[in-house]
């Protein structure tokens, strides 16, 4: 699909239901939770890989070590951390969009009915790795920067930035500019939408934790599902009919 066509469906979007969104995200997770089961663990293994990796070389401090020289502090200690994240971020950053634009791919396969391949690293090859690659890297760069400024300006920046995946996953054709900009296009339009959205789900969960914690690694993936349902009711598909668009008033 084209950028101006994108584009010109982001802005004529019309209201979109939180409650049809959520009811079908609650659908497609109870049809999708193994994959994103198995999603959000290659990503918490790689994170934690990265980390001690990191750490082991010296790159970043060790969060464990509590030593006096290392008191300091909340503003101080924070902008600290922010900097020495910085290499971390950016190296993990195409990783985790990989395997979301991947997890998104899925999603529309079970959604749709499609063959489904199961293919994680299906965006982690050829010229996608290099989207990725760049993708990641301005990903890390407006994060750090928005954390930098502290609470409000990461959470504004923290919902056009979770359309990176969605954006990239059905339109990996499209420069890695066009992407950052329909992200942030699709994001400001349908921010409280999708911040109510996110931050529900984000609570229930949570409630994994009552199965023991790792129980929150079967529950986790809910979180990323409304995302594609606002990209589909907005944006939708090439194959989408009106009978499909049922969440858009």
């Amino acid at each position: 699909m084209r950028f101006e066509t994108i584009q010109n469906k982001i802005d004529i979007a019309k209201r979109l239901d939180f409650g049809s969104i959520l009811d079908r995200s609650f659908g497609l997770f109870k049809a999708i939770w193994l994959k994103g089961f198995l999603m959000v663990l290659i990503m918490m293994i790689l994170g934690f890989g990265i980390s001690f990796l990191f750490i082991t070389i010296g790159l970043i401090p060790n969060p464990y070590d509590v030593s006096e020289s290392q008191q300091v502090g909340f503003f101080t200690d924070f902008y600290q951390s922010t900097f020495y994240n910085l290499p971390q971020t950016i190296i993990f950053a195409p990783i985790s969009l990989g395997l979301l634009a991947g997890f998104y791919r899925m999603c529309k396969q079970a959604d749709l009915k499609e063959p489904q391949d199961d293919d994680y690293f299906y965006f982690f090859k050829g010229n996608h790795l290099r989207k990725l690659l760049t993708l990641g890297l301005i990903y890390a760069l407006i994060a750090s920067v928005a954390q930098a400024l502290f609470l409000f300006p990461y959470i504004y920046a923290f919902i056009p930035l979770s359309f990176f995946s969605v954006i990239f996953a059905f339109n990996s054709e499209l420069s890695e500019t066009e992407i950052v900009k329909l992200s942030f296009n699709l994001g400001t339009k349908k921010w409280l939408l999708a911040f109510g959205l996110i931050f529900l789900t984000g609570i229930i969960a949570m409630l994994g934790v009552l199965a023991c914690f790792i129980g929150v690694f079967f529950t986790m993936s809910l979180v990323y599902i409304p995302l594609y349902f606002i990209y589909r009711d907005v944006v939708g598909f090439e194959d989408d009919d009106e009978i499909q668009l049922i969440g858009t008033e």
